[in-house]
């Protein structure tokens, strides 16, 4: 586990089907899940349609390796949604997240390859790699 809980989780609830917001997962133990969902602190979960489910081997290298290093660095942004073009960020502490308005999929090559972190001067901006940002994204400053 990532964060979360410092005990176990022992049950993962879901509606039955996606008719009803329900999450399907194969429950056979041969997959392993990143699931971000609702805690209920007393070993329960609770995840929908709009929780973060992946397999763990869908996840392309970048998200692996962010999950350790990379998105903490953006617990102070906002990633604020872009459903159809034009769009904009209302503030400088937001990152625009738009592979739905421009793949029309929420795991496009944004989620996949870009984390949304902090810059030395307070704005949020997204980031691609692996490798650590170096200091002058991080001391950047937009016109």
């Amino acid at each position: 586990m990532f964060k979360g809980p410092d005990q176990d989780i022992e049950f993962i609830y879901t509606a039955p089907s996606t008719a009803v917001c329900g999450q399907p997962l194969d429950t056979g133990g041969k997959k392993e899940y990143l699931i971000a969902g609702k805690s209920e602190g007393n070993g329960k979960m609770h995840i929908t349609l709009c929780d973060l489910v992946a397999t763990w081997d869908s996840l392309s290298p970048t998200q692996k390796k962010s999950l350790n290093q990379r998105y903490q660095m953006g617990c102070e942004c906002k990633i604020s949604r872009c459903l159809s073009i034009p769009c904009f960020v209302s503030s400088s502490d937001e990152c625009l997240w738009t592979d739905w308005a421009m793949e029309k999929i929420v795991g496009g090559r944004q989620a996949k390859h870009y984390a949304c972190i902090k810059r030395s001067d307070g704005s949020c901006a997204w980031y691609r790699g692996m490798a650590p940002p170096k200091q002058e994204f991080l001391d950047i400053e937009d016109p």
